[in-house]
């Protein structure tokens, strides 16, 4: 007998897991379209830097806590410094594509949410990359920030007039914090242990790493997850599942 929230587990039910081989494709494919997508909008420097000075000054009427501050505190230490950078290089997409993995074996019932939930986000992220080209705040002299993955490392940017594998001027919104908030809300959806809460630590340390390394504005977070909060309330998650194993 099937235990409640598990049904069809294995099949293409609603509340099944969907066939490997698909999903595998699907994600490959979305993924390259997204990244199709940002390379399109390349070329709108002027444009950029205009935003990014519009940003900046509106953070300040806005009386936002000025990302300078944080940036200086991380750069008391070194040793948290190339953390930080570590953190932003190397801990988004594995952490995404582990999520996923996760969800996917252990809480099919959640993974079709999950999936339809990050491409509506991403989706989304993109229209905003193409609509509004913003600089960095690690490129706009007026901050008065540094790019502490050029200077310390690691950095998996090039020189941006050169770069054709990422977009430098996609800051809006901050995919980094939209999918770590998104890791955090499913975990927390999907578990019942009462740690589970310590999952939104993620997020909170995402935020603080694309801001001290200054590759995202504060309204870079505040946008995706407005955007993620859109979309989660018109996609509710399931009932959560019976933990399995």
């Amino acid at each position: 007998m099937r235990r409640p929230g598990r049904s069809g587990a294995s099949g293409n039910g609603p509340g099944g897991r969907p066939r490997p081989v698909r999903e595998l494709l699907l994600i490959i494919v979305l993924f390259g379209a997204y990244k199709l997508g940002r390379l399109l909008a390349n070329g709108r420097v002027t444009e950029a830097f205009d935003n990014a000075h519009r940003v900046w000054h509106l953070e300040r009427v806005l009386a936002l806590p000025g990302e300078t501050g944080v940036q200086h505190g991380l750069l008391h230490s070194e040793l948290l410094v190339h953390a930080a950078n570590c953190y932003y290089a190397y801990v988004h997409f594995p952490a995404t594509a582990v999520f996923l993995l996760w969800i996917y074996l252990r809480r099919p019932a959640h993974y079709r949410w999950v999936r339809r939930t990050i491409v509506l986000l991403t989706a989304a992220a993109l229209v905003l990359h193409l609509l509004v080209p913003l600089a960095p705040p690690r490129m706009l002299p007026a901050t008065g920030l540094i790019d502490t993955a050029a200077r310390f490392g690691p950095s998996v940017y090039g020189a941006p007039q050169t770069d054709t594998i990422a977009n430098q001027y996609a800051a809006m919104p901050s995919l980094h914090i939209g999918w770590a908030a998104l890791i955090a809300l499913g975990l927390v959806v999907t578990s019942r242990t009462r740690w589970r809460w310590l999952w939104l630590l993620h997020p909170v340390l995402t935020i603080a790493v694309v801001v001290a390394t200054a590759n995202h504005y504060w309204l870079d977070g505040v946008v995706v997850l407005a955007l993620l909060s859109v979309i989660v309330l018109l996609l509710r998650p399931p009932v959560a599942d019976e933990p399995a194993g």
